[in-house]
């Protein structure tokens, strides 16, 4: 019997494993992952440095000890060059691998925009263990960082790097904060109380070239003028990793496409987590790739298992002005209706049949989050 084989270590892959031991210990598991296969939780790498954490200290659990209680095979630093589909043969650097079911859970690469000047390489992005642990030796000999993003990421970095005492500026093109997430409003919460812990923000412009400086960087932006920094750090955004799967043939459009049973266009091969599209949404999130994992366990073992997705508020992790957020669809028609606002602001969104289908709750409204939800799920 040919093995159901995983690709990625992160939490999705990890995940759908873990959750179909439970449910089965004999079906033959091989987990591939290009990294080194230790667990650690990916979004812990936004906020670790406050907390004194290096990479070493957020591996959670090591490769072989995942391998050891998941009963899988477990083949560490291997790259998949291609998925065959007819013969349903993986060709990997560790050899010709046959699957009878295949999992992807490739997660998603940072988005690189293009950038002039002689350090445009030199600009960091944290999406892994290894890209943290050369950031966490960079700021050693570090004042000032330069942000480019001002996003979901972007602003947890903001917040933790200001907390641990770096002079910290966010470049967004955009107007205010988190705009992808929520209305202007609500957004513009953070502003004051990430500048009061040393965030400096720059709306409005982006970075457009990157020179080595006698000390650091000298970047230039779209706007004419010019800054300086210790390290620039990349966090505009990440595109889901599809190239394997278009190159077999399987629909992709933002993402993988799958189905409600996160069954792709070829029903011997699944797709979850960040690589993944379903009803035309990308779901970066912790949350719902633990019930996509729940899920495509069950379908696995052979079960008629759909996902379901509850209300599932993300939660952006600025101490300095907690924020939690449903989204809305980036089309969606309706309304963004104030509700509350003192020391933060409570808003719903309100759609085009009169329902709540979305919410974002900052500062003191934070705390609120668990009351929403139980209102949009009604």
């Amino acid at each position: 019997m040919n093995p159901i084989i995983v690709l990625g270590s992160g939490l999705a892959g990890y995940t759908v494993v873990r959750e179909l031991r439970k449910l089965n210990r004999d079906i033959p598991i091989t987990l591939v992952t290009r990294d080194n296969g230790d667990y650690y939780s990916k979004p812990m790498l936004s906020n670790a440095f406050a907390q004194n954490k290096d990479a070493v200290g957020l591996v959670l659990t090591k490769a072989a000890d995942m391998a050891k209680q998941l009963d899988i095979r477990l083949l560490v630093e291997t790259d998949v060059h291609a998925i065959h589909r007819d013969s349903k043969r993986l060709d990997t650097t560790s050899g010709m691998l046959e699957y009878d079911k295949l999992v992807l859970a490739l997660g998603a690469d940072p988005i690189r925009i293009p950038l002039q000047g002689d350090a445009a390489d030199e600009v960091l992005s944290v999406n892994d263990l290894a890209d943290y642990a050369k950031l966490r030796v960079a700021l050693g000999a570090a004042k000032s960082i330069a942000i480019m993003g001002g996003g979901l990421i972007g602003c947890e970095f903001a917040n933790d790097l200001a907390t641990a005492g770096y002079t910290v500026s966010v470049i967004d093109p955009g107007a205010y904060p988190l705009a992808s997430l929520m209305p202007e409003k609500a957004g513009r919460q953070l502003l004051e109380p990430l500048s009061r812990i040393g965030v400096t923000w720059r709306f409005g412009t982006s970075v457009q070239c990157v020179n080595k400086a006698t000390s650091g960087y000298a970047l230039t932006l779209a706007d004419g003028s010019a800054m300086q920094a210790d390290i620039v750090l990349s966090a505009v955004g990440l595109r889901p990793r599809t190239q394997l799967a278009r190159d077999a043939g399987i629909t992709v459009n933002r993402g993988i496409v799958v189905d409600e049973r996160l069954c792709t266009s070829d029903t011997s091969i699944h797709a979850l987590g960040d690589c993944a599209e379903i009803e035309g949404k990308v779901l970066p999130f912790v949350l719902p790739i633990m019930h996509a994992g729940r899920a495509l366990a069950r379908v696995l073992n052979g079960e008629d298992t759909k996902v379901v997705f509850p209300a599932m508020p993300v939660v952006v992790k600025t101490p300095a002005h907690p924020v939690a957020v449903s989204p809305v669809a980036r089309d969606a028609v309706g309304v963004w209706q104030e509700l509350a606002s003192g020391r933060g602001v409570k808003m719903e969104f309100i759609d085009a049949l009169n329902k709540l289908s979305g919410f974002v709750l900052t500062g003191e409204y934070a705390g609120e989050r668990n009351e929403m939800a139980k209102r949009l799920a009604v």
